[in-house]
């Protein structure tokens, strides 16, 4: 497996073309209980002409449980530390969720970093505070019962209804849940407290100069179309994509949507 030791942390990456210096270089960060797979497909779509690099953020997928560490600033200086590491000077950053708060960071922090900015289903807001008290509630679940007690109330967040209920799908939603169900239990907490505690970018999004496309599901509940909207009216030049039946987790519900939306802006970045 590859793991790289940066800022005292064993991190798990997968690099399509770890040789090949001449493609520009795509990194996707996952949202909070997922990991890499969560790109699969557009690690597909892309490879052929990108290096795409995606990983997995401390305490999830396959990489070390850290006592500390699950603030968003720390796990963005592990990103820019994984970067750093691999020789990567500039890049497309897809950020999704949790990827998402991480990828705004590094854009205001060092945008020379990067090529483009693709934010999907994300916030530059703190937690909502009516969200706050259910979300706590679900660790202290979590913490008791372990992840696959409430693994079915985690699906409806993360995914869409027209995913969720379409039958042909269910092998599909099956995978997704196990995988779910497969966290370790250590790691999702202190991963989802560093989400719930999360400071907000709202203020900062306005020095963000780096081409940027934002994109949401029309079905997404957790991070709903007005709080795209809210970053794409602070991000000057910005684009605004929706993916139509898909709800947070639309790499996996809405695929071709979503590599044919970023596929087009980054023509426009070329």
């Amino acid at each position: 497996m590859p793991t790289i030791h940066i800022n005292n942390t064993d991190i798990y990456y997968e690099d399509s073309a770890p040789n090949d210096t001449q493609k520009p270089v795509m990194v996707f960060a996952h949202g909070l209980l997922w990991n890499t797979q969560m790109y699969d497909k557009q690690v597909a779509y892309f490879q052929e002409h990108y290096r795409c690099i995606t990983f997995d953020f401390r305490g999830q997928g396959q990489s070390q449980i850290t006592k500390s560490g699950y603030d968003m600033d720390t796990l963005t200086e592990d990103t820019l530390a994984l970067l750093a590491a691999l020789h990567i000077e500039k890049c497309h950053f897809v950020g999704l969720s949790m990827g998402g708060f991480v990828a705004q960071r590094i854009a205001i922090k060092a945008p020379e970093r990067l090529l483009s900015l693709i934010l999907l289903e994300t916030s530059a807001d703190p937690e909502d505070p009516k969200n706050v008290p259910q979300y706590r509630k679900l660790v202290k679940a979590i913490r008791w019962m372990g992840i696959k007690r409430v693994s079915n109330k985690v699906m409806p967040i993360m995914f869409g209804s027209s995913f969720l209920a379409d039958k042909s799908r269910k092998s599909e939603r099956k995978e997704w849940l196990t995988m779910l169900q497969g966290n370790r239990k250590g790691g999702v907490i202190k991963a989802t407290m560093g989400v719930i505690e999360r400071s907000g970018t709202y203020d900062q999004l306005g020095a963000i100069t780096t081409p940027t496309l934002i994109v949401v599901g029309d079905e997404d509940a957790a991070t709903p179309y007005e709080k795209a909207e809210r970053m794409h009216f602070a991000i000057k030049g910005s684009k605004l994509a929706i993916v139509k039946g898909a709800g947070h987790t639309a790499t996996v519900e809405e695929p071709e949507q979503v590599n044919r939306i970023i596929g087009q802006f980054l023509e426009c970045c070329a």
